[in-house]
C-alpha cells in the first residue's frame, strides 16, 4: 500500500480585530462558523464529506466553552453528522490542530478534514478559564515549580536578558513588524488569505460595513513613539522594564481554518494541492519560564530531520513578544528577509487559538508569491511548550 500524504487544499483567516474593536460584535462561535463555511464554499467542497474538525481555542469558557469548534460547525449551518472537537495547547492550539489533522490523514483515519482556531479576547478575556476553586495551579504543581508562576511580561524580560536582547532591539523589531505588515497590506499580499468580515453592532446585527484589513497594524508608528511607551507590567517581584505594549502582541479577535486532505483524495475530487506536510515536532521546556520552548523544539526538529535553517525559504516564529522572536533569531541566525517576512503578531494581532493556522496561512501564501519551497513555523505556548512544523509548497 502506498504511503499516504497529507496536503493543504486551502487555508484562510479572518481580518483580525483589536480587542473591543471591529469584531467585538461577533460571538466567537459565529465567527468561526463563518470562517468554516467560507473555506468550504470557496473550494466548492461538500461539507458532508468532512471527516472531522479540530479547532484550537485557549480560553474555553463562557462564549468559547462547551466545545466551541462543534458549536461553530452547527452555527455555520453545516451538516450535523460531521464531528468536531476543541484542543488547548495554549497559543499553539491551532498549530496543534494542524498536527492532529495532518497526522490523522497520514494514519488513514481521515481523508478530508479541517484544522481551525478561534479566539475572541474581547468576549472571552484571558484567564477567565482559570476561575473557580483554587485555580488551575494546585499545591503539587507549585511544589514542583519552586512556588513560582511566571507572569508572561516578566518571562519575556527574563528571556531577553538571558539572550542579551535590549529594549532598543525589541522596539526596532516591532517597528519592522508594523512596516512589513503595512507594506504587504497596501500591496494586496493578504487578499488571497483574508476573509473580509461584516461588522456587527453590540446586538449582533450587521451594520452594512465590512472589515477588510487587520485592525492593529500601525503604519505611522516610529522608534520615538515606541521608545516612549512605559512598561506593560510593573512589579517588584517580577519586573519587566523593557516589555511594553509596543513590543508585545495586542489582544485580538479572529478565526482561521485550513482544509487538509489525503493527496489521493484531493486528486480524485479535483481539489487544489497547495502544500504538503513534511515534518512535525513538539516539545515541552520550563513551566516557569513558559515562553522558552521554540528554541529547543527547533533543535529537536533539525536533529531529527537533518534540515538546516538556510533550507527554509520562509520562517514564522510567533511574535507574542519581540523578545521571543529575537531569542529564536539569536540562536538560529535566519536570513532577516525570510523571517516573519510579512510582519507578525505584534502588528497583525494574536487571537490566541487562531494564531497557529493564521501563521501557516500567511507563510504558505508568501511561499507561493515568492516561489519558495520549504516553510518552517514555531511558536511559544503557555505551560512551557512549543510546536514546530515544516511544509513544502507544491502549488
Amino acid at each position: 500500500m502506498d504511503a499516504r500524504e497529507a496536503v493543504v487544499v486551502d487555508t484562510v483567516r479572518t481580518a483580525i480585530g483589536k480587542r473591543k474593536g471591529a469584531l467585538a460584535g461577533w460571538h466567537p462561535t459565529d465567527l468561526l462558523g463563518f470562517t468554516l463555511r467560507s473555506l468550504l464554499e470557496r473550494n466548492d467542497v461538500d461539507p458532508g464529506t468532512i471527516d472531522d474538525v479540530v479547532g484550537g481555542c485557549v480560553t474555553q469558557s463562557g462564549e468559547q466553552g462547551c466545545n466551541v469548534s462543534r458549536n461553530a460547525w452547527v452555527a455555520g449551518g453545516l451538516p450535523w453528522h460531521v464531528p468536531a472537537t476543541s484542543v488547548d495547547r495554549q497559543c499553539g492550539s491551532s498549530q496543534q490542530a494542524v498536527h492532529f489533522v495532518a497526522q490523522g490523514v497520514i494514519a488513514g483515519a481521515y481523508d478530508l478534514a479541517i484544522a481551525c482556531g478561534v479566539e475572541s479576547m474581547t468576549r472571552a478575556p484571558m484567564s477567565t478559564n482559570a476561575r473557580g476553586g483554587t485555580g488551575p495551579f494546585s499545591g503539587a504543581f507549585m511544589d514542583h515549580t519552586n512556588h513560582t508562576l511566571g507572569i508572561q511580561f516578566w518571562v519575556a524580560q527574563m528571556l531577553a536578558d538571558r539572550f542579551g536582547i535590549t529594549r532598543d532591539e525589541m522596539d526596532a523589531f516591532a517597528l519592522e513588524s508594523h512596516r512589513r505588515a503595512a507594506a504587504n497590506t497596501e500591496a494586496g499580499c493578504f487578499e488571497k488569505e483574508l476573509l473580509p468580515v461584516p461588522i456587527k453592532d453590540e446586538h449582533g446585527e450587521a451594520t452594512g460595513t465590512v472589515v477588510k484589513r487587520d485592525e492593529a497594524i500601525r503604519p505611522d508608528t516610529s522608534l520615538e513613539q515606541l521608545a516612549g511607551l512605559p512598561p506593560a507590567w510593573e512589579s517588584e517581584d517580577q519586573p519587566a522594564p523593557d516589555i511594553t505594549a509596543g513590543n508585545s502582541s495586542p489582544m485580538s479577535d479572529g478565526a482561521s481554518a485550513m482544509l487538509i486532505a489525503d493527496r489521493a483524495t484531493a486528486e480524485r475530487l479535483g481539489l487544489a494541492i497547495r502544500a504538503r506536510f513534511v515534518h512535525f515536532a513538539v516539545l515541552a521546556d520550563d513551566p516557569v519560564l513558559v515562553l522558552s520552548a521554540p528554541n529547543p523544539v527547533t533543535r529537536k526538529l533539525l536533529e531529527r530531520t537533518g534540515m538546516k535553517i538556510d533550507e527554509f525559504d520562509a520562517i514564522e516564529c510567533n511574535e507574542a513578544f519581540a523578545a521571543i522572536a529575537l531569542m529564536w533569531a539569536k540562536e538560529f541566525h535566519p536570513d532577516p528577509a525570510r523571517y516573519n517576512p510579512r510582519g507578525g503578531a505584534i502588528a497583525i494581532g494574536h487571537p490566541l487559538g487562531a494564531s497557529g493556522v493564521r501563521l501557516m496561512t500567511t507563510m504558505l501564501n508568501h511561499l507561493e508569491a515568492t516561489g519558495g519551497r520549504f516553510g518552517f513555523q514555531t511558536m511559544c505556548e503557555g505551560g512551557g511548550q512549543a510546536n514546530a512544523t515544516v511544509i513544502e509548497r507544491l502549488g
